[in-house]
């Protein structure tokens, strides 16, 4: 829960009060690899910080899945269009590896925003960060070629780049596992 508290005060002082109104209602969700933190057809009902690990965002697709994000440690994570209009979700989201959520359901948020100063600073900071994950994928969709959206990615996050299957890794640019072990052998030479 630390984690949390670091990632707010580096953006916003908390002060004692509101940070116990808050931390009161965040619930810790530990989950395995390949777990489902929400499926898709289902309402999403919480927001939630990851404190450790990593996650994939994906439509669901009889063929194949297309992956369109992915989320870290000291992230956000959450169908946030679903949290928001309490309607069933179209994508998944699915752990990479093991991890640490702190969790945060749309009922209880409400009751932040009423009790506490900072409440909606805390919302919206959320949604910020949610907003900024899904500007800068559309942005490099549509400004760049699939082998700069892969060193983009890999100079973001190095080392959880490693824990990424390749079949997943080439669905988020665009292009097929084979291209993507094509531009990784071009980009090591």
């Amino acid at each position: 829960m630390n984690n949390i508290r670091a990632y707010f005060n580096q953006l916003v002082n908390i002060n004692d009060t509101d940070w116990e109104i808050f931390s009161s209602k965040l619930l810790k969700n530990e989950l395995g690899k390949k777990d489902f933190i929400l499926e898709a057809g289902q309402i999403e009902h919480n927001l939630s910080f990851i404190e450790s690990g990593s996650v994939r965002l994906y439509i669901p697709k009889e063929d194949k899945d297309v992956t369109f994000g992915f989320c870290f440690e000291n992230q956000f994570v959450s169908a946030y269009d679903s949290f928001l209009t309490r309607m069933p979700c179209s994508y998944s989201i699915q752990t990479l590896t093991n991890v640490i959520l702190w969790q945060i359901s749309h009922e209880d948020l409400q009751k932040v925003y009423a009790k506490s100063q900072i409440g909606n600073t805390i919302g919206r900071l959320a949604a910020e960060s949610l907003f900024l994950i899904k500007s800068q994928r559309e942005q490099s969709l549509l400004n760049e070629t699939a082998e700069e959206r892969y060193l983009s990615l890999f100079q973001q996050r190095p080392k959880l780049i490693k824990e990424i299957p390749l079949k997943y890794l080439a669905s988020y640019i665009g292009v097929t596992p084979q291209a993507l072990s094509r531009i990784r052998k071009r980009i090591t030479r």
